[in-house]
């Protein structure tokens, strides 16, 4: 399937991790890491069974395509399968969708020009002194899936994240590797 893109379709980065939360410091001065994830906006996920939207923050597309979260057979891991493709209507200011009526899932292939790939992520080194990024492509989720409910209650080292970052995640939906 090709994909869909266009000048339009923006690159959308979320920093995660250590770095977003400034828990940690560097070990060495001038060495750091990076995590980001990143979505397109022409690219949603919902969970199964739920309708597609019709409203859309501003920063997606005229056409998105929506994929639904399917629970897989193994834990913390879902199938995102393409169900709707989205179409702004600027007279309705809403959007309207149609179903896609074939069979085509989500792949996880790498995406980018990354030196190393360790599991989702590929790792960019830049220079001397070293500083790494770890980036994950990602679809964007607005609504908190049934398969992470218990994410937000589950036994966390240390207190890390605190609860008012688990809140604001929970509260701000959540993006799906890929």
């Amino acid at each position: 399937m090709q994909e869909f893109m266009d000048d339009e379709v923006d690159c959308i980065p979320l920093t995660t991790g250590s770095v977003a939360e400034f828990y940690i410091e560097p070990m060495l001065p001038g060495v750091g890491d990076v995590d980001v994830m990143y979505y397109h906006s022409n690219e949603l996920a919902i969970p199964r069974g739920h309708p597609p939207p019709t409203q859309l923050p501003a920063e997606f597309h005229n056409y998105v395509r929506i994929r639904e979260i399917i629970d897989s057979q193994l834990p913390c891991y879902v199938y995102l399968k393409i169900r709707y493709l989205l179409t702004y209507c600027p007279e309705d200011e809403k959007y309207n969708y149609v179903e896609y009526d074939q069979e085509a899932y989500q792949s996880n292939r790498k995406h980018g020009s990354c030196s190393i790939g360790h599991g989702p992520a590929h790792q960019i080194v830049y220079g001397r002194p070293v500083l790494s990024l770890d980036c994950v492509k990602c679809v964007r989720c607005l609504s908190w899936p049934p398969q992470a409910a218990d994410w937000p209650t589950r036994h966390r080292n240390h207190d890390w994240p605190d609860s008012a970052t688990v809140d604001r995640v929970v509260n701000n939906g959540c993006s799906s590797s890929r």
